[in-house]
């Protein structure tokens, strides 16, 4: 669509949500006094003013003009009371859907109501009388239903700001493997995955999730891609958190989607591949050892497996594909282990399975769990994410192969997690 359209239909959709909500509010405070109901309703479309008002500015003003932060919240802050409208939107439909087939039916059924006439002899005769419809009211209950239902998710979704966004939980995971050395039995592996440093808001908050990994003492930590949003710089300001992170056998770290910069406009090819090499640069400067489609032989005791780490593989609509699993992979056939990192979780049925059945467990990222759903244990659990990814956030296994799908240490877009909360993985290697 064009931008120039597109500009100005969105303050119309706006103002109409607004106006359709707006219904709902009025029927719930009619019995109120006029002073309360006109505060209301200047209260109301307050907001929908300063939301339009925003939204133009936003448009117009250029991208650098404000702080990463700044836009991110003023676009949060136009959203979410959108979104959570949306369900009140829904409901007043249905009962205005009610009403119209009502106010049809009223068109060919008028109902009679009997009226008693005195006659001469003071005997009460009954008359039939057509009595004129009143105007379908609307149904208080479904207008309550109405606001409840916008008013749930715009708590959640604020709530996931202040709290969701950085209320990281450990999960463990035990991964028996029919080969495994006996020196590499009883061995904890890390895992933390998009961490995307462009949108971190609380400094505080992130190092207390570094310091939650530590607490776990990994024997070898995994970060399996997207460091920050698109630029490089972003990352800067926490390198002297994320350099905390050790482990006995090393950091392994690989790239994602997004530590490529194909998201925002470069003034040059040069440019773009400049901050490509600056993302490499930030992994080694806190001493983690990037792999770039290459593999490492881990040894404890004479014991080896073999670690392989690729660029990202993604395989879905408008995928990136920058990797190279077969040059990294070459040179570990004879190893009886085999990890894999990769950032892309459909990486694992389009190249890994059909093609590479020795390779153990794939430890993926991506997903983020969409930073939104339900999750009761195994039991109940549902995300958007599952409508485009197979493999969105958990373990899975074919056969004797498994994959990983971590559920993110950071947050884009939305600047905060609802359910689905940010991850750190530790596994423990035992001997099947």
């Amino acid at each position: 669509m064009n931008r120039t359209v597109f500009f100005f239909i969105v303050p119309i959709l706006f103002l109409l949500i607004d106006w359709y909500v707006y219904q709902a509010v009025r029927t719930l405070v009619r019995s109120t006094s006029e002073t309360t109901q006109r505060t209301i309703a200047i209260i109301y479309w307050g907001f929908t003013v300063v939301s339009i008002v925003s939204y133009v500015v936003m448009q117009l003003l250029p991208p650098d003009s404000l702080g990463r932060h700044t836009r991110t919240f003023i676009w949060a802050s136009i959203a979410i009371p959108y979104f959570s409208k949306f369900f009140a939107v829904l409901i007043i439909f249905i009962d205005d859907l009610g009403r119209f087939f009502r106010w049809i039916v009223s068109l060919f059924y008028k109902p009679e109501v009997r009226e008693a006439v005195e006659d001469t002899s003071r005997q009460t005769i009954p008359t039939a009388r057509t009595v004129p419809q009143d105007a379908i009211s609307r149904s208080d209950f479904l207008m309550k239903t109405a606001i409840v239902a916008g008013a749930v998710p715009l708590v959640g979704f604020t709530w996931g700001i202040l709290s969701g966004a950085h209320d990281y939980r450990i999960r463990r995971v035990k991964l028996p493997l029919k080969n495994l050395p006996s020196g590499f039995n009883g061995m904890t592996i890390a895992q933390i995955s998009d961490i995307h440093s462009g949108s971190f808001f609380n400094k505080t908050a992130v190092r207390g999730g570094v310091d939650l990994l530590l607490k776990q003492k990994p024997d070898l930590v995994f970060f399996t891609g997207d460091l920050v949003n698109s630029h490089a710089e972003e990352v800067n300001s926490y390198i002297d958190i994320f350099n905390k992170v050790k482990a006995p056998l090393g950091v392994y770290s690989t790239l994602g989607n997004h530590d490529y910069g194909k998201y925002v406009r470069w003034s040059s090819a040069q440019a773009e591949r400049q901050n490509v090499l600056n993302v490499i640069a930030a992994h080694r400067q806190m001493g983690w050892n990037i792999m770039l489609d290459e593999h490492k032989i881990l040894d404890q005791n004479g014991d080896k497996i073999a670690l392989i780490g690729v660029q990202n593989l993604g395989f879905g609509p408008a995928a990136l594909r920058a990797g190279d699993l077969a040059k990294a992979y070459r040179g570990t056939e004879d190893h009886p282990i085999k990890l894999l990192l990769s950032h892309d979780p459909t990486h694992w049925d389009a190249e890994v399975r059909p093609k590479y059945s020795d390779i153990d467990v794939t430890f993926s990222g991506h997903t983020h769990g969409a930073q939104f759903g339900v999750e009761i244990g195994r039991a109940a659990r549902w995300s958007p994410a599952q409508y485009f990814y197979k493999q969105w956030a958990g373990l899975y296994q074919e056969g004797n192969q498994r994959l990983y799908v971590n559920r993110g240490y950071g947050y884009i877009g939305y600047p905060g997690r609802v359910g689905i909360l940010p991850e750190i993985t530790i596994f423990e290697l035992t001997k099947a």
